[in-house]
């Protein structure tokens, strides 16, 4: 009796997961952005949205809470209910990350934290300002491959007083983005391998001009083609944010 409540109080929290989750692809103007979510268990602790601001800009979160199951599934949760409650402010990205910091710290949990990337895309300048905390990636997907950025940053929900950097990346007409969490390179197969960032970046340039749902479908096959039948060991997140060429 007791496992089988246990067992639908984890569907029912899945499925207060998924809400929170993009209910679909976002397509306004020329930008696309999908996204695919595989947690490790019923629920898990990496979370993504994305929406349009009113000043005509769009933005983009991505995030990995420390641990795994239903403990890092409620403190993503929280981190998502305090940046929904940022991202509308107008803030730079830098700046929304530090709300976020302080108000974690605040209503501090003992051994949780979350490593995130705020993302926000102007249509006009073409440009996406990207502060990052904690977090691999992303990668910028162009004619002439994939290339990793670096955006340091302290995970927000340790210290309390924490600064960080925006940094500016201008598009091209086709260029894509890709968001991911560990889960994804820290993949492993039998022999303990990891999946990798430069087979990541493979799979990126040998799909370069696929539809982003088709990207995300090529990348999470590959992980598992790779895992060789070794079972997931971390929560697996990605968005792909798309800036279609004119003709597209």
């Amino acid at each position: 009796m007791i496992e089988k409540l246990r067992k639908e109080e984890l569907e029912e929290a899945r499925a207060i997961q998924n809400v929170m989750l993009p209910a679909e692809s976002l397509q306004t103007g020329r930008a696309r952005i999908s996204h695919h979510f595989q947690p490790v268990a019923e629920v898990g602790g990496d979370f993504v949205d994305y929406f349009k601001l009113s000043d005509g800009c769009i933005g983009l979160y991505l995030g990995d809470v420390s641990g795994k199951g239903l403990p890092a599934a409620l403190y993503a949760a929280l981190a998502v209910g305090t940046l929904r409650g940022v991202h509308k402010t107008g803030q730079s990205p830098s700046d929304v990350l530090a709300t976020l910091n302080r108000r974690l710290v605040l209503r501090g949990v003992p051994r949780r934290y979350c490593a995130v990337q705020y993302a926000v895309f102007n249509p006009e300048t073409h440009e996406m300002r990207i502060a990052g905390a904690g977090m691999v990636g992303p990668l910028h997907l162009s004619a002439q491959g994939s290339s990793a950025l670096q955006i340091p940053g302290i995970p927000p929900g340790l210290y309390n007083y924490v600064d960080y950097e925006t940094s500016t990346l201008s598009l091209e007409q086709g260029d894509s983005v890709l968001f991911y969490t560990d889960g994804i390179t820290e993949a492993l197969n039998p022999e303990d391998e990891e999946f990798g960032i430069k087979r990541l970046q493979a799979v990126c340039d040998e799909q370069l001009r696929v539809p982003s749902s088709a990207l995300l479908e090529g990348i999470f096959a590959a992980t598992e083609s790779f895992r060789c039948g070794r079972s997931q060991q971390d929560d697996m997140a990605a968005a792909v944010f798309r800036w279609e060429s004119e003709e597209a």
